[in-house]
């Protein structure tokens, strides 16, 4: 599977946690590329991130959690490259690519649900990225996410930067996908549900 990550992040060499990230995916394998270096001037080459899209099965968004979104330059990556007839509206260009979310948070994971600090769930956040995903038939996987970055110790960063490697490659990231597997592991060894 070839996975395309699409880094978003303004300030990245004085970001710990993306800056680990970015080394770590460098030598696993994927199409790394650090959109703020691309782009340093915001005028985003349609026909080059539209052919990246295509040339990959799996896109991954990379990014801080900026205001409870993405950063800026993501936002208008989204408007200027996923145009209205080429990824929907009659386009289906991205049509069963799979959308993955890897974000990292200032916030520890307990102020990111009903009654934390932040009064909602990620996945609550996310729903406009959940919903972009599948207005062009694309499947929004799990998302990869670091809570507490502000705070995280070298051990912790290090760790997830790992954990990233593997996760990015996982087949089995789609639950479609992992309760198949499931079922057809269950059936090989003969267990019956009921």
């Amino acid at each position: 599977m070839q996975v395309l990550v699409n880094v978003f992040h303004p300030r990245l060499a004085q970001s710990t946690v993306n800056r680990a990230w970015v080394a770590r995916l460098a030598t696993a394998g994927v199409t790394l590329r650090d959109m703020y270096a691309l782009y340093p001037d915001g005028k985003i080459d349609v026909a080059a991130e539209q052919a990246a899209l295509l040339a990959h099965e799996r896109i991954v968004f990379q990014h801080p959690f900026y205001w409870y979104s993405t950063p800026p330059l993501m936002k208008q990556w989204l408007d200027d490259v996923l145009i209205y007839g080429w990824a929907y509206g009659g386009g289906q260009a991205l049509a069963g690519k799979e959308w993955l979310s890897v974000i990292s948070t200032g916030g520890p994971a307990d102020s990111y649900q009903a009654g934390g600090y932040n009064r909602f769930a990620m996945s609550e956040f996310l729903k406009p990225l959940v919903q972009t995903a599948h207005l062009l038939q694309m499947t929004f996987l799990p998302p990869f996410v670091f809570h507490g970055a502000v705070r995280a110790d070298a051990g912790a960063v290090a760790a997830s930067a790992e954990q990233l490697a593997t996760y990015v490659h996982d087949p089995l990231l789609d639950p479609v996908k992992r309760l198949a597997a499931l079922q057809a592991q269950m059936t090989q060894d003969g267990v019956k549900l009921g």
